[in-house]
C-alpha cells in the first residue's frame, strides 16, 4: 500500500539496529529514485524501519510536518520511499509498505483473495510528538487494549538464570512480594532436560527432577502472596537435543545442522499437527501450573532455517503464529501474553493484535535504554514498553549504573525488575520498595498521558516526559546519557503544558539524588516544595542541573491549587 505525499517532503528518518541496540535511528535527504528497506530474517528483525517517517526539511520532535508508516506484520516484508523526477501537480513523492512474499509463497485459485497486511499511515503538522500522539490514540482505542493497571513485574531471568531450586524460588517471590512486586514471571529453564540453551527447547513438560511436584506449588505461593505467575515459552523453536525433534524432524523448516542458530531449529507453523502440539502442550501447562502471563520468546531469525522444507513457508508459518496465539486468547482470556523476540526483534501491530505487551531489548543497560525506549515510544505508548531494572552491572554491556539512573529509566514503560532481590543489601531493598510506591502512584498518568520530547537539548541529554491529557499535570525525566563540550546546559523549554495554568514543580527523588557536575544547582531544584511557574514560562525554558553521565533527575509537575 502505497500514500501520495507532498514536494515538501525533503527528509526521512527510519531505524536499524542490532541485538542489545535495537531502533537506532538513522536520517536521510528524499532523492530522486527508490529508497527500499526489505527484511527477509522471518520475523521484523532488531534492524527494522519499524516506523519510516518522512518531513519537511528538518522536522523533529516538536516542530515540521510529518508523515509516517508502519506495516502491521510479523513475517517477510518491505517498506518503501520513491521520489519522480516529474514536475509541479504531480504527487512525486510516495511512500508505503507490504508483506515481501517469495515466489509461489502465495498460490491462488480461481475465486481466490489475498488479503495484504494492514500499512498504518499517520499525518501532523506538529513534528514527530504529534504523530506519535496519533499512533498512541489508535492502538489505545482497540477492544483489546489493557486497561487495568500494568503490574510491577519480577522476572526471574538475570536472578536465576538456568539455576532453578525450588526453595531459593519461593524465596526470591516472598522478598519480591514485600517490596511491591505483583507478578513474578518464571523464566527459561523449567523444562525437561533444560539445564543450557543446547538442550529441551520443544518438550514443554515440566521438568520432575526440579520440580516433583510440578509447579503448582511455586505458583500457589506466589498467588498467596498477591501476585500473578506468568512462565516463559518459545514455542516456535526446537533443539535437536529434544524428544520432540527426534520423534518428529519432518516438523522442522530444516534440520540441516549448517542451518542452526543459537542452538535452535525453527518449527514450521503452516503444520496443523505442529499448532496442535503446540496449543495442547501450552494449554496443559497454563491450566496445571495456574498460569495468569505468557513471556513468549522467538530467540533465531528464520531466514537461515529456510532449506528445502522451508522455502516460501514465511507467509503461512506467520498466519501459524497468529492463530496459535488467538486460540490461546480463546482459551485463556485472562492470561496476557508479551511478545519477545531475542528483545526487540518482533515489534508490530500484527503480533499486537494477539499480545499486551512488548519485550523492547535485551539490554537493561539505562544508558541503552533511554534511546531505545525514546524511540520505541514513538510508535507504542509506555504501557506496552517492558522496561526494567536490572543489577547494577548490566549484563550485556558490564557498565554500572546507579540505581536512580536505572528506576527512572525504568519508570516510563511497563516496569519491572530483573533482578535477585533476595541477595540485594537492605538499603537497595528499601530502593525497590520507594520505587514501586513512585511507579503505582505515577502509572495512571504515564500510561493514559501524552509523550513529549524537547528538542533544544544537547546530543548527551534528554529531556522527556509525559503530559495528561487535560494538561493538569506532567512527570518529566532529565536524563545525561554522555558528556558534552557545554559547560552548562541552557535553559531547555518544557513542552506540551498548558500556557495559561500556574504550575507547581518539584523535584520527585524517592529514588535517590542524582550525581551532578561541578556546577551549582538552579535554585528551584533544592526547595522542598517546588516552585510555581506558568506553563507559558515552562514552554520558553527551565534552567536544570548539569549532571554527570549516566544520571537522571525526575520532576513532577501539578496544576497549582
Amino acid at each position: 500500500m502505497l500514500m501520495p505525499l507532498p514536494d515538501r517532503a525533503r527528509e526521512m528518518l527510519d531505524f536499524t539496529g542490532r541485538w542489545t541496540h535495537e531502533r537506532h535511528p538513522q536520517r536521510s535527504g528524499i532523492r530522486d529514485g527508490t529508497w527500499l528497506r526489505a527484511s527477509r530474517r522471518g520475523r521484523p528483525g532488531h534492524d527494522s524501519p519499524f516506523l519510516t517517517i518522512a518531513g519537511t526539511q528538518g522536522f523533529r520532535f516538536r516542530a515540521g510536518e510529518v508523515w509516517a508508516t508502519h506495516l502491521a506484520w510479523s513475517g517477510n516484508q518491505e517498506v518503501i520511499v520513491e521520489r519522480l523526477p516529474e514536475g509541479a501537480g504531480v504527487h512525486r513523492v510516495t511512500m508505503g509498505g507490504g508483506e515481501l512474499l517469495d515466489q509461489g509463497e502465495v498460490r491462488l485459485s480461481p475465486g481466490q483473495s489475498y488479503d495484504s497486511p494492514p500499512a498504518l499511515f499517520a499525518w501532523s503538522d506538529e513534528g514527530i510528538d504529534g504523530m506519535t500522539e496519533r499512533f498512541h490514540r489508535s492502538i489505545r482505542a482497540r477492544t483489546q487494549h489493557p486497561v487495568s493497571p500494568r503490574p510491577l513485574l519480577l522476572n526471574t531471568w538475570e536472578a536465576v538464570y538456568f539455576d532453578h531450586d525450588v526453595d531459593k524460588l519461593i524465596v526470591l517471590a516472598e522478598t519480591a512480594s514485600q517490596v511491591g512486586v505483583e507478578r513474578f514471571v518464571l523464566d527459561d529453564g523449567w523444562f525437561r532436560g533444560r539445564r543450557q540453551d543446547t538442550a529441551g527447547l520443544g518438550d514443554w513438560y515440566v521438568d520432575e527432577a526440579i520440580w516433583p511436584a510440578g509447579l503448582r506449588p511455586l505458583s500457589q505461593r506466589v498467588h498467596e502472596l498477591g501476585m500473578e505467575f506468568g512462565l516463559w515459552f518459545e514455542p516456535e523453536m526446537v533443539n535437536l537435543d529434544s524428544d520432540l525433534a527426534r520423534a518428529h524432524p519432518d516438523w522442522l523448516l530444516s534440520e540441516d545442522p549448517r542451518l542452526e542458530s543459537r542452538h535452535q531449529f525453527v518449527l514450521d507453523f503452516s503444520r496443523p499437527d505442529v499448532r496442535t502440539y503446540v496449543l495442547d502442550r501450552v494449554n496443559d501447562v497454563l491450566d496445571a501450573a495456574g498460569v495468569d502471563y505468557i513471556k513468549w520468546d522467538h530467540n533465531r531469525d528464520l531466514h537461515a532455517a529456510l532449506g528445502q522444507r522451508g522455502n516460501r513457508a514465511v507467509h503461512a508459518h506467520t498466519q501459524g503464529v497468529y492463530e496459535v496465539l488467538r486460540e490461546i486468547k480463546r482459551r485463556h482470556p485472562r492470561v496476557e501474553i508479551e511478545t519477545c523476540a531475542s528483545g526487540g526483534g518482533r515489534i508490530d501491530f500484527g503480533i499486537l493484535s494477539y499480545t499486551d505487551r512488548v519485550w523492547a531489548s535485551d539490554s537493561n543497560d539505562p544508558v541503552e535504554r533511554q534511546q531505545i525506549q525514546r524511540w520505541t515510544q514513538a510508535l507504542l505508548p509506555p504501557e506496552l514498553i517492558g522496561a526494567h531494572i536490572g543489577p547494577t552491572q548490566a549484563h550485556t554491556t558490564r557498565r554500572s549504573a546507579p540505581f536512580s539512573f536505572r528506576a527512572i529509566t525504568a519508570l516510563f514503560g511497563h516496569a519491572g525488575l530483573e533482578w535477585d532481590l533476595s541477595a540485594i543489601t537492605p538499603k537497595e531493598r528499601e530502593n525497590v520498595a520507594a520505587f514501586a510506591a513512585l511507579y503505582k502512584e505515577l502509572r495512571p498518568l504515564l500510561h493514559s498521558g501524552t509523550t513529549v520530547r524537547a528538542d533544544e537539548v544537547d546530543d548527551g541529554a534528554i529531556l522527556h516526559g509525559i503530559v495528561a491529557e487535560e494538561q493538569r499535570e506532567a512527570v518529566f525525566a532529565w536524563v545525561r546519557v554522555s558528556t558534552s563540550a557545554t559547560a552548562q546546559t541552557t535553559r531547555v523549554p518544557v513542552p506540551g503544558l498548558n500556557p495559561d495554568l500556574t504550575y507547581r514543580v518539584r523535584v520527585r527523588d524517592e529514588v535517590g539524588d542524582a550525581s551532578r557536575h561541578e556546577v551549582a544547582d538552579p535554585s528551584w531544584v533544592r526547595v522542598p516544595d517546588g516552585f510555581l511557574c506558568t506553563g507559558a514560562v515552562l514552554a520558553e525554558g527551565l534552567p536544570l542541573p548539569v549532571l554527570n553521565p549516566g544520571h537522571g533527575m525526575l520532576f513532577h509537575i501539578t496544576e497549582a491549587a
